[in-house]
This record gives C-alpha cells, sequence and structure tokens, in this order.
C-alpha cells in the first residue's frame, strides 16, 4: 500500500513538473513571437505589415466573438450554483474590496504625478484645431446617457452591439433567477444546456490559446509600424508623462504591493497569468481578452473556478485601474485648460468621481477616451483638448489595459489566496471546460 503511495505522489509530482515545463516553454514561445514580431513591424515592409494587419484583425475578431458569450456564461453558471449560497456574498465582498482598494489607489497615483509633473496649458489654436477630431455625436452625450446606455431594453442587442455591461446584468438577471427557481427537471435540463455550451467556449478558448503566439507576433509588429511610422507620437510630453508615469507605478510597485501583503508572490502571480497580459497591451480590450483571463487563472494559477468565473468578469466592467488614472489626470488637464479652479478640494472630488465612472466603464477599446469624453462634454468644458488627445490615445490605452488584466489577475490570486479551503472546488459536472 505504502509502495502504491509512493509510485501515485512520483507519478502526480512528475506531471506537475510536466506543466510547469510546458508552460515556460509557452512563456519563451510568446516572448520570441512578441521581439520577432517588434523586429518585422520595424522593418516597414509593406507588403508584410498589411500581412500582420489581416492577421490582427482576424484575432481581434475571434477574440471579440468569443468574449461576450464567455462573460454571460462565467456569471450565469457561477450565480446559478452559488446564487443562493453564503459563499457568494463572501467572493463578492473580497472582489470589491480590492477593487475599490487598487482603484482608488491608480486615482491617487494619478493626482500625485499631475501636481509633481504639473503640465502646463496648450496653446488655444491647438486646442481649437483638435475639436475637429472629437467625434461629433460623442461630443454631445451626457453621463446619463451613458447609464442609460447599460440598462438593457431588449435581450439580444446588448450581445449584438458588445455591450458589455449591459450583458452583465442580463447575466446576474438569468443566474440568479436559476439560483433561486425550484429545482425542476426543466432546470436541470435548462442547467446541462448551459453548462454544455460553456464547455464548447473553452475548447474554442483552448484551440485559440494554441494559435495565440501567430497573434502575438502579428499585433507586436503592427504597434512596431505604427511606432516607426510616426502615428504614435508624444506630442503632449508633461500629459503623456503623467499618464504613462501613473500606469507604471501602479502596475509595477502598487499591485505586487498588494500581492506581497496577502503572502502571494508578484512574479509568479504575473509568469502564469502572462499570456492574458500580453493579449490585454494588443487588443486593448479586458472583455476581449476574457477568455485567455479565465483560461490563465485556471490552467496555470490553478484558481477554484468558483471563484476565478465569478470574480474575474465582474473585475472586466468594475476593475478598471488604469481607466480611474486616465479618467482623472485628463479631466483636471481639461479643466485647467478651461480655466477653472483647480484647488485641492476639487482635485479630490474629481479623484472619487473618476474612481466611480472607471468601476461603471465598460472593459472595450477607447471606453475610458469616451467616457472622459462624456464627462467633460456634461460640465461644457472644451473637447477640443479631447481631440488633440486623440492621435496619442492608442497607446495610452495598450499600457491602460494591460494594467486593468493586470490588477483583474491580482485581485482573482488574492480572493482565491484568501477564501482558500472556504469555497469549496465545483464537482467535475459543475467545472465544464475547466
Amino acid at each position: 500500500m505504502k509502495k502504491n503511495e509512493e509510485v501515485q505522489a512520483a507519478a502526480q509530482k512528475a506531471l506537475e513538473a510536466n506543466k510547469k515545463n510546458k508552460q515556460g516553454r509557452q512563456f519563451v514561445l510568446w516572448m520570441l513571437a512578441l521581439v520577432v514580431g517588434a523586429a518585422l513591424g520595424w522593418l516597414g515592409i509593406k507588403p508584410l505589415n498589411e500581412l500582420f494587419t489581416f492577421i490582427a484583425t482576424v484575432f481581434t475578431r475571434l477574440f471579440q466573438f468569443i468574449a461576450v458569450p464567455t462573460i454571460a456564461l462565467a456569471v450565469i453558471t457561477t450565480l446559478a450554483q452559488l446564487g443562493g449560497k453564503k459563499e457568494t456574498g463572501r467572493i463578492f465582498a473580497h472582489a470589491v474590496t480590492y477593487t475599490l482598494l487598487t482603484t482608488i489607489c491608480a486615482a491617487g497615483i494619478g493626482l500625485m504625478m499631475y501636481l509633481w509633473i504639473a503640465p502646463g496649458n496648450l496653446p488655444a489654436e491647438i486646442i481649437g484645431a483638435g475639436t475637429a477630431n472629437v467625434p461629433q455625436k460623442l461630443g454631445h452625450l451626457t453621463y446619463y446617457d451613458h447609464i442609460l446606455s447599460v440598462i438593457p431594453n431588449n435581450l439580444l442587442q446588448p450581445f449584438l452591439s458588445g455591450n458589455v455591461l449591459a450583458v452583465m446584468m442580463i447575466a446576474a438577471a438569468f443566474g440568479l433567477g436559476l439560483a433561486f427557481m425550484p429545482k425542476t427537471e426543466n432546470r436541470d435540463i435548462l442547467m446541462k444546456g448551459i453548462m454544455g455550451f460553456q464547455e464548447l467556449l473553452f475548447t474554442l478558448i483552448r484551440a485559440l490559446l494554441f494559435i495565440l503566439p501567430v497573434g502575438i507576433l502579428a499585433f507586436a509588429a503592427q504597434l512596431s509600424a505604427q511606432i516607426e511610422a510616426g502615428v504614435i507620437v508624444g506630442a503632449l510630453g508633461k500629459y503623456t508623462a503623467v499618464i504613462i508615469g501613473s500606469n507604471v507605478i501602479q502596475f509595477f510597485i502598487v499591485i505586487p504591493v498588494f500581492l506581497l501583503a496577502r503572502g502571494l508572490n508578484p512574479l509568479q502571480v504575473f509568469r502564469k497569468m502572462s499570456p492574458a497580459i500580453a493579449v490585454a497591451l494588443f487588443t486593448k480590450s479586458s472583455a476581449g481578452t476574457l477568455p485567455v483571463t479565465l483560461a490563465s487563472a485556471e490552467h496555470n494559477m490553478k484558481a477554484n473556478p468558483a471563484v476565478s468565473r465569478f470574480v474575474l468578469p465582474i473585475c472586466t466592467t468594475i476593475n478598471m485601474n488604469g481607466c480611474a488614472a486616465f479618467i482623472l489626470v485628463t479631466s483636471l488637464f481639461v479643466m485647467q485648460n478651461a480655466g477653472y479652479e483647480m484647488s485641492m478640494p476639487t482635485m479630490i472630488t474629481w479623484l472619487f468621481v473618476a474612481v466611480l465612472a472607471a468601476i461603471g466603464n465598460a472593459g472595450v477599446p477607447m471606453g475610458c477616451y469616451f467616457l472622459t469624453l462624456s464627462l467633460m462634454s456634461g460640465i461644457g468644458a472644451p473637447i477640443g483638448i479631447m481631440g488633440v488627445i486623440l492621435p496619442i490615445y492608442t497607446i495610452i490605452d495598450m499600457i491602460e489595459t494591460a494594467e486593468n488584466v493586470w490588477s483583474d489577475s491580482a485581485v482573482c490570486a488574492m480572493t482565491d489566496h484568501d477564501l482558500k479551503g472556504k469555497i469549496p472546488e465545483p464537482s467535475d459536472g459543475e467545472v465544464a471546460g475547466a
């Protein structure tokens, strides 16, 4: 008996070592694709760049295709299984607490960087010229319009338009409905169908991860070509330094400190979640990256699916560290140029406005930009500055999204660590596709 146990333990150890080696080779392959893609894009070969643009567009569409149903099914199945149990409240409380703490820190760092670097005002003629670049329809939106756009008025439209927050509301309603409805045969059949659909989606996600190095190579080449051609330039020096500096501090210092405080190794968490962070960097969509984030959390980080499938979809829509810093810094910059009195109480007020706005923002490309535009339009600030910012927003959006997904990963890791042994692992039938 003892010999059999030793054999089983040795086999398990060998299996874990094999998995670690596989993850290491995978990480090296992704990094290699990143470097090779950047080098090829920098060469400026037009036919090659056109091919990379095509491949990058294909991958972006594939992520968009699978992201919305993944979000919906993850929320529905988790709430259906945990909705009537105390575990749901515990997971939600941990996720929201860490989200608020990290988001407030991100906005606070943005404010400190703004006060330290102190970007000056732009010439009036540059602001006037920038007005032409602002999307006209969005220039007249108010924050109330933004809130109304989240409330669904039919079942299909949010899925067709990719309205992530509206999809989350529908999924939460369906999940809680399944949790509290009578345990009938019809409910069991419906749950089996939903679980089967989720299993299919996770199979597609694994296939997408297998060919992901090709996508990373194309994304890296596309970005490198844009930089080489001068599309992305630091036209607003100090303002850009504030935004990027804030994100770098949050990414490399604040989030690792949170992880260390909970007894987690930031380097290990980062390595295991690096596929999701790399995809976020290039797709500029935390919602679009969610399939890869879920797969990385469950396969690499070994997070409890009951935690990951509840925390990560929620974090995709409410945990926006990079967005909070962008909204605050950009709002202060626009108001300063408009001649608003920039007292400390005003700045602190806008810090909390930025945090709340970031929580209500959708994890889609340029979501922070359009939300900030709505806020500034609502208070009558000169939105021409938003047009001046627009050309450099691509690089800002990439950094912000990578930071958002890194923060989502950290919140998931901390919540899973805190509740280890307190939340039961789902059964094989419940963890469809894991």
